[in-house]
Parts: C-alpha cells; sequence; structure tokens
C-alpha cells in the first residue's frame, strides 16, 4: 500500500486555496486544507474539502460526446475538435460573430478563464464570454 500526499490548488473557484490531495495505491481519496498556504491558511470551505468527490465522481466526463440523431456517441479529441471547430466557423459565417457567447467555470484556473477570454475576442470574434460566478 504506497500512499502520497500531493500539494497542489484547489479548483473550485479563483481563490486558489492550497489543498493537500490523499493518494492511495495511485487513487486520490481525501483533500486537505494547506495549512501554510498565505491564501487560505490551513481552512477550507465545503467544496474544497470534498475535491477529491468530484475528481473521483462516476458522473465526471472522461471522453468527448457527439449527438448525433438524437443520442450521444462517444468519439476522439481530434474528431470532436473538428467538429466544434466546423460548427462555429458555420455559425460566424451564417449569423456574425456576436451570434456567439462562451461561458467560462469557476471550476477551471483563472489563466484558463484568461485563454478562454482570450479565444473568444481574439479568435472568434465577439465580446460575448462570461463567467458563471456572475450569474
Amino acid at each position: 500500500m504506497e500512499c502520497k500526499f500531493v500539494p497542489s490548488v484547489c479548483s473550485y473557484c479563483g481563490t486558489g486555496c492550497g489543498v493537500i490531495f490523499q493518494v492511495l495505491d495511485g487513487k486520490l481519496v481525501g483533500t486537505l486544507p494547506m495549512k501554510t498556504h498565505p491564501v487560505n491558511e490551513g481552512k477550507l470551505c465545503i467544496k474544497g474539502w470534498n475535491l477529491h468527490e468530484y475528481v473521483n465522481s462516476f458522473l465526471r466526463l472522461k471522453y468527448p460526446l457527439v449527438k448525433t440523431f438524437g443520442r450521444f456517441i462517444k468519439v476522439r479529441w481530434d474528431e470532436a475538435l473538428q467538429i466544434t471547430a466546423d460548427r462555429f466557423k458555420e455559425i460566424i459565417e451564417t449569423h456574425g460573430p456576436d451570434s456567439v457567447g462562451v461561458l467560462v467555470s469557476a471550476k477551471i484556473t483563472n489563466e484558463e478563464n484568461y485563454l478562454a477570454q482570450k479565444f473568444t475576442r481574439a479568435v472568434i470574434g465577439t465580446n460575448n464570454v462570461d463567467h458563471c460566478a456572475r450569474l
């Protein structure tokens, strides 16, 4: 039996609380607050305490799905990305870039949220970007 304690950052919101993951035989089994972290100083909200449950959830998507004839079908990542890019191009050509909006998540890092808004503005060509924490 191998037990590890892995320092990380909570991914539930943009606060950036320090956590320590308990890993037993390669499986994430618990989350603890990092007492020496300057952001949370050994404290965690209820979401942070249960972060390991989110990571291990059987409901979590592990591969891309494409809806075809009313059913979701498992596809390769490169295929899913190509379908998404083609659909974005089609919508933008038909209805213009402001017909697209991007909603980003509190479950990704601030850096990933920054990249999403940069993609929305620079690639798609719209300012229609929002964050779920503001809703």
